[in-house]
């Protein structure tokens, strides 16, 4: 495979990253209400430590089965390696007031051992954008080859300038 079509896409000057998020409906609404102000991603393997989410990064947020609806800017990132259900349970108790997991969430989350915290600015809702996506991954970076023509959408790539 052509390495550089795997490259993440960026804006070069600044290094920015582009992502497509994906959400479960209820939390995305409360992302474009200003309910949510922090994305959560937790997983017992170091998937989600190779994302590489840094701040400035662009989101784009796809309900799950849905369409895109929105996008947002990474403004801070806090990540976590080798947690133990007592370090969970703390996170829960510092963040979840802007993270809005429910107990069942946490119940679910209570083993994992990596993840990381997105603090979202700039979120705005766009119009309703479908895409062909039909993997199981809830977070992608976008790569050359694999943006699903979400960068050709008018007015996003000016919101990311």
């Amino acid at each position: 495979m052509d390495k550089k079509e795997n490259k993440p896409l960026s804006n070069e000057k600044a290094r920015v990253k582009y992502h497509l998020v994906i959400l479960k409906k209820p939390y995305l609404d409360a992302i474009l209400d200003g309910r949510k102000r922090v994305e959560s991603r937790f997983s017992k393997s170091k998937f989600y430590t190779l994302v590489g989410v840094t701040p400035g990064d662009k989101l784009f947020l796809k309900i799950s089965s849905g369409p895109v609806c929105g996008i947002a800017t990474v403004e801070a990132v806090k990540n976590f390696e080798n947690l133990t259900p007592e370090q969970m349970i703390e996170i829960k108790q510092q963040y979840n007031h802007l993270i809005g997991g429910g107990d069942e969430y946490w119940q679910q989350k209570g083993d994992c051992k990596f993840g990381f915290l997105v603090w979202l600015n700039d979120v705005r809702a766009i119009e309703p954008v479908r895409i062909h996506k039909t993997d199981w991954r809830a977070w992608v970076v976008l790569t050359e080859k694999e943006h699903f023509g979400l960068l050709d959408i008018e007015g996003v790539i000016k919101h990311n300038k």
